[in-house]
């Protein structure tokens, strides 16, 4: 149990002293003086003296309704950049709404909303969709999930594989926007724009004999789906673009089926303009007529150079050490050739691995995506084009994979 004090005056009482001489009287007086003098100068001081401030203390003031949407009918709202910085935000109960969000956030939820078209700039954490119905969205986050919900069209971007639960007509495509700080906001919200798995969808509640969701037509239009905010709305000034040469996410084919049997795996090691060499190839590959399929942003140990790399691995130890790598995968006959040809006469003076040949290019691109896959926590790991059935004489079966460059089971019988 604690108790409480309080001071007494240092002064004793005259009533209890006894009688002083004129000289003694004099220099108490001039002592009692001195000690009231002082007594009030720190009673002063102590009265005055501000609080301590915490850091806590000096951040600013924050209106939770800043951080919401709440309940709206018919109208063009949301944020504009800087407005969120970072933090949490909701979206709940709005119908036939157009909301953009052009900032970055923490983490997103969106909940009992109807008829809504919805952009959201990147979000650090997860998109959480549940109990909504009829939503056209843009989205960019490192998790994305929902649940209890129906006919949404979805332009994702996602580090990690999207979930949906409970959750029926549900449709996905390729992240492709831009707005002028939409690339800032990604770094910001630390996600990279190579590590997009848009279209490998999990789902939780899958209902045997149905389809919960698909991918949309490859020649798909943004803006058909999440129009661009009206004229007389407060974004009217920022500059828009759903055009694939501009979007900061490169577009990729995902797990559509391939138009070849021929790929190539093209490696950018890390330096000053690794992202820009990367975004350039594109350009290069793609004007040819050759297909992005994948890409990936990873970093990489010595010890995974030469199970991903094999013979190749030699002189790209000191490489790897210095940052994340950059893979991209391309598709269509000659890719190879044509990847070695711009890898010589465009990023001559850049470290790349580029694949040496068709006939070993698909095993370079099992082995660096699947371990890709590993490294960003995957649980499922694609087996891509050889596999092996084994039967054996008493019937029971091995079906082999490729994984690491070497021929492993996958799924057999005894």
């Amino acid at each position: 149990m604690g108790c409480f004090f309080s001071k007494k005056s240092r002064r004793k009482s005259p009533d209890k002293e006894p009688a002083l001489t004129n000289i003694e009287e004099d220099a108490t007086n001039i002592t009692a003086t001195s000690t009231e003098v002082n007594d009030t100068a720190l009673s002063t001081n102590n009265t005055e003296e501000a609080p301590k401030q915490y850091s806590w203390d000096k951040r600013p003031k924050v209106d939770p309704k800043d951080f919401m949407l709440t309940g709206l009918k018919d109208v063009t709202v949301g944020r504009l950049p800087g407005k969120l910085n970072g933090q949490q935000f909701v979206i709940q109960e709005c119908e036939n709404c157009n909301i953009y969000v052009f900032d970055h956030s923490a983490t997103i939820t969106i909940d009992d909303c109807v008829n809504c078209r919805i952009m959201l700039g990147p979000v650090k954490g997860s998109v959480f969709f549940r109990d909504c119905k009829d939503i056209k969205c843009v989205v960019a986050c490192q998790q994305f999930r929902t649940r209890d919900c129906k006919k949404m069209d979805v332009f994702l971007c996602c580090a990690t594989q999207p979930i949906i639960e409970s959750s029926t007509g549900m449709k996905f495509a390729c992240y492709q926007y831009y707005y002028p700080d939409l690339a800032f906001h990604f770094k910001d919200a630390g996600l990279s724009i190579f590590n997009n798995n848009w279209s490998n969808i999990h789902d939780f509640t899958p209902v045997s004999g149905e389809t919960n969701w698909s991918l949309l037509s490859e020649d798909v239009a943004v803006l058909d789906h999440v129009p661009l905010p009206d004229s007389e709305s407060e974004f009217k000034s920022i500059r828009i673009s759903t055009e694939v040469g501009r979007s900061i996410v490169p577009l990729t084919k995902g797990g559509r089926r391939k138009g070849s049997d021929e790929s190539c795996l093209f490696v950018f090691f890390a330096g000053d303009y690794t992202t820009a060499n990367a975004r350039k190839l594109i350009d290069e590959a793609t004007g040819k007529g050759f297909v992005l399929v994948q890409t990936k942003e990873v970093s990489m140990r010595p010890e995974d150079v030469s199970r991903v790399f094999g013979d190749h691995s030699e002189g790209l130890l000191e490489w790897v050490a210095k940052g994340a790598v950059v893979a991209l995968e391309f598709n269509g006959d000659g890719v190879v050739e044509t990847c070695r040809n711009i890898a010589n006469d465009v990023f001559n003076g850049s470290k790349v691995f580029v694949s040496e040949d068709k006939d070993t290019s698909c095993r370079d691109v099992d082995n660096f995506f699947n371990f890709a896959d590993m490294q960003m926590g995957f649980s499922s790991i694609t087996f891509r084009k050889t596999v092996l059935l084994v039967i054996n004489s008493n019937s029971s079966f091995w079906i082999y994979g490729m994984r690491g460059g070497q021929s492993q089971p996958i799924r057999g019988t005894h």
